[in-house]
């Protein structure tokens, strides 16, 4: 769709959201703006990106010339756009989409340091500004870097890990992917790791988890799906690509809480009483995936998981509630 960007679950993401003419829609993480320029082909629309990535902004600086007044580019956070469209005088939308996690475009530039693949500066700064990866490697203590790698790596050697860094970090300062890569994996023998671990670099959870605390990635997506229960239109369309289990389970459980839907209850029974009624209608309960070809073709797809809920005519609840 676009060079060196693949856009996961692409025609289930546009099927779910059937943009139509004349309606309003938000990617709220445009990245390389594969979703973004799927909807404006598909119909004559107006499409609103947002993106905290100064160099996602300067990709889109020459969209213009090819959609005229039917894109709008903002730099932001999605977890902002209830403020970031209201400044602009735009309160109702009729679709909203958004790709979580770290794009093709950042994992694949090693000056940007989201990943081991390649040596670089330990960064991970989406925004390109504020506290980075370095910063918390070098500054954070042995019980707050081991709290950070178990809450959101959900790595079960969070604490030998942390001890390992402050031991190596009280030689040298740790400024290079690589030199955290190694020091993870020294954590990980070869012999301890089961077959189906063998496939995971050791240091995968770590770096996750680190990302996802630099970029508060967790918080973004509480503000940025209640702010989608305030702005969508009756009828409009929710969809949410997710790559790991963390985000999926916050997904999960707000769509299953503005959907009316407990954990036990059918979906056939009443609506107890006093119950709030529901914000939003869950189109499937269960997440779709990629298939075995686009998996094949794209193997960054394999974890994807989406989900779709359509809005209801019910009166959303205060901006910055949150049920989780």
């Amino acid at each position: 769709m676009t060079e060196g960007h693949s856009p996961v679950l692409l025609d289930s993401v546009i099927a779910a959201m059937a943009p139509c003419d004349g309606a309003t829609y938000v990617d709220g993480t445009f990245g390389g703006g594969g979703y973004a320029k799927a909807i404006l082909e598909h119909a004559n629309c107006f499409l609103i990106g947002i993106d905290q990535d100064p160099s996602a902004i300067l990709r889109a600086r020459d969209w213009r010339k090819q959609y005229g007044d039917r894109f709008m580019i903002l730099k932001g956070r999605f977890g902002d756009m209830s403020r970031l469209l209201a400044d602009r005088g735009i309160t109702a939308i009729n679709g909203i989409t958004l790709d979580l996690g770290v794009s093709s475009y950042q994992l694949d530039n090693p000056e940007r340091g989201f990943s081991f693949k390649f040596d670089g500066p330990l960064d991970m700064r989406m925004a390109q500004s504020g506290t980075s990866a370095t910063d918390i490697i070098n500054q954070y203590s042995e019980n707050e870097l081991a709290d950070i790698f178990h809450k959101y790596g959900e790595e079960r050697k969070a604490r030998k890990i942390a001890r390992y860094i402050v031991a190596a970090r009280s030689k040298k300062a740790i400024t290079r992917t690589h030199e955290l890569a190694e020091i993870i994996r020294s954590c990980v023998p070869l012999s301890q790791k089961s077959s189906k671990s063998n496939r995971i670099d050791p240091a995968t959870r770590s770096f996750q988890a680190l990302r996802i605390y630099v970029n508060d990635e967790l918080g973004e997506l509480r503000r940025g799906l209640t702010a989608a229960e305030c702005l969508l239109s009756a009828g409009g369309s929710l969809t949410v690509v997710s790559f790991h289990s963390l985000e999926d389970r916050i997904v999960k459980n707000f769509l299953r809480n503005k959907g009316g839907i407990s954990a036990h209850a059918s979906r056939h029974f009443p609506l107890e009483k006093n119950k709030p009624r529901p914000t939003f209608k869950v189109i499937s309960r269960r997440p779709l995936r990629p298939t075995t070809e686009e998996i094949d073709k794209n193997p960054r797809a394999r974890s994807a998981r989406l989900r779709v809920a359509l809005r209801t005519g019910t009166p959303s609840c205060k901006e910055g509630s949150f049920d989780d």
